[in-house]
């Protein structure tokens, strides 16, 4: 047994002391993962099932609690499960994706040992490998506040999950085929509300009472927009920062973004339709599910509520007006703007631009020309063992090099406790929605056109929503601030799925040369090996 295995069973022993000693609590979950029979939209499919469920169980966890998760797959191909928006301090081995974990074989098991350390909020996970997203596999993810940490809100009556998004009748099988063959994916079939269309999920209120709504876009290709017939939406949270609780009658939420909003039944008694429909696209598509007042009246009659389409400028405006909550707390008792993020000194400016290049006569998509492609073992594993071959550090520039797009395992250096601005940069005319793994960032600034030094003396350093994922729109910018305070190998990537799976992602490589558990956790005794790892 080797000197890093033998720590990790000795801390294995100190947790379980810990546990004994009434220390940071332990839930365990076991999951089946299968194939089988769905109807999103009323047509069979094969869809991806977690104990016989999709969308699969909802985890309900409290801030610090250790999740167990043991996962059994078992379809008959590789699978991995990612959590997104869910960080994991010092942990990169279980973040889910092939950056980072080997799949697990096909009839194997793997457990999963996350802890929500210092995290509050609302996200989802969901299935990373392959195409297996567009097959289901995902579920609602919860974080709540622990008892002591006052919550600037009245405890809601209930608490509610939406997991919607857009819908593709086509199997998971055949729209990779799509991707594979050199094109981008067709526009979506229609759109789904926990797993169904329009009308067949309901959620039943008692008039008078207030109740918490997380929302999640947990689909493939397109931004949403959500709303409830007859009342106004407070918002509270995104992506586990309380937020000012501004009044919305509607809200954007685009790919991989989750919300929470309090709704009170104030209406008179009767049934009211709580709509999504795409935002930026020529055709509109629409799902509804049903609010329903416990003593209603009547049912939904009548066409829903219309939103908005294309309004950007709209779109925009109310990006910039989430602000954060400074009086309240976070998941320990000080208040959230006790982080001075404006007043740091960054250290370096990292400039993102998307783009879609044809690559040896296919579709491809990129970020500053570089469009990944996976290597033959996980980046995180192969650096660990200090593997050569499988990827170089500086294997994509700091800015947009103007050049044409090229295939390459992209992997950028970082140092750890860096503090960086990140330019995500948008010249297409689609909106594009991007995710850090492993890491919050400061919304400082978005606006449209070129971004340049200027642009900064319009930055919110004050009281700005941190989060993990974030919307680009078209031909504009968004800039973050980002503090680099985790160790390990994180994925970077669009959050528009086939741009994901054709290369509009790479790694992130957070180094510290201290190589201690306070800083980075040891590979797990548990850890799949695979590619050229197998044997170390």
């Amino acid at each position: 047994m080797n000197f890093y295995k033998r720590l990790w069973y000795l801390s294995l022993l100190l947790v379980l002391f810990l546990v004994a000693n009434g220390e940071d609590p332990y839930r365990f979950y076991t999951w089946n993962v299968t194939y089988g029979d769905i109807y999103p939209l009323g047509i069979k499919q094969q869809g991806i099932l977690i104990n016989g469920q999709f969308p699969g169980p909802q985890i309900e966890s409290v801030t610090n609690d250790n999740l167990i998760i043991s996962v059994f797959n078992s379809l008959n191909e590789p699978f991995l499960i990612s959590w997104n928006g869910v960080q994991q301090r010092r942990n990169s081995w279980q973040d889910g994706v092939y950056g980072t974990n080997c799949p697990i074989p096909a009839g194997k098991n793997f457990t999963y040992v996350l802890q929500v350390k210092d995290q509050i909020g609302s996200y989802f996970y969901f299935p990373s490998l392959a195409f297996h997203k567009a097959a289901g596999g995902y579920g609602a993810f919860k974080i709540n506040s622990r008892p002591l940490i006052p919550v600037p809100f009245p405890p809601p009556a209930a608490d509610f999950s939406i997991l919607a998004g857009d819908w593709y009748n086509r199997n998971h099988t055949d729209l990779k085929a799509i991707l594979d063959s050199g094109s981008d994916l067709p526009f979506p079939d229609g759109l789904i509300i926990n797993g169904h269309g329009s009308n067949a999920y309901t959620f039943t209120v008692d008039q008078g009472k207030t109740y918490r709504f997380r929302i999640s876009n947990v689909g493939l290709k397109t931004s949403i927009n959500f709303r409830i017939q007859g009342h106004k939406m407070q918002l509270v949270e995104v992506e586990g920062i309380h937020t000012l609780q501004n009044s919305y009658d509607s809200i954007d939420l685009h790919l991989g973004q989750s919300y929470s909003v309090l709704v009170t039944a104030d209406q008179p008694p009767q049934d009211y339709y709580m709509v999504v429909s795409t935002r930026f696209t020529s055709q509109v598509l629409t799902a509804t599910s049903i609010l329903h007042y416990s003593n209603s009246a009547r049912t939904v009659s009548g066409p829903p509520p219309a939103g908005l389409t294309t309004q950007i400028d709209w779109s925009l405006e109310q990006a910039r007006s989430l602000r954060r909550n400074l009086t309240a707390s976070g998941p320990r008792p000080n208040p959230q703007g006790s982080y001075h993020y404006g007043l740091i000194n960054t250290t370096r400016t990292i400039r993102l631009e998307n783009s879609a290049p044809i690559i040896n006569g296919k579709q491809r998509f990129a970020v500053n020309s570089v469009s990944f492609i996976p290597a033959d073992t996980p980046l995180k594993l192969a650096d660990y063992f200090k593997i050569q071959g499988v990827f170089s550090l500086g294997s994509i520039p700091d800015s947009p090099s103007g050049g044409g797009g090229y295939l390459q395992t992209s992997v950028m250096a970082a140092d750890f406790r860096g503090y960086v601005e990140i330019v995500f940069e948008n010249p297409e005319d689609s909106l594009q929605s991007w995710h850090i793994d492993g890491h919050h960032f400061f919304v400082v600034g978005m606006d449209g056109g070129q971004w340049s030094a200027a642009s900064r003396s319009n930055y919110n350093l004050i009281d700005t929503i941190s989060r993990c994922t974030v919307q680009v729109y078209p031909n504009s910018w968004t800039a973050v601030y980002m503090p680099l305070d985790n160790v390990g190998i994180w994925n970077v990537r669009s959050e528009d799925w086939g741009r994901q799976y054709l290369g509009q992602q790479f790694y992130l490589r957070v180094y510290s040369s201290a190589n201690s558990w306070r800083d980075e956790y040891p590979l797990p005794s548990n850890a799949l090996l695979c590619g050229r790892a197998v044997g170390h």
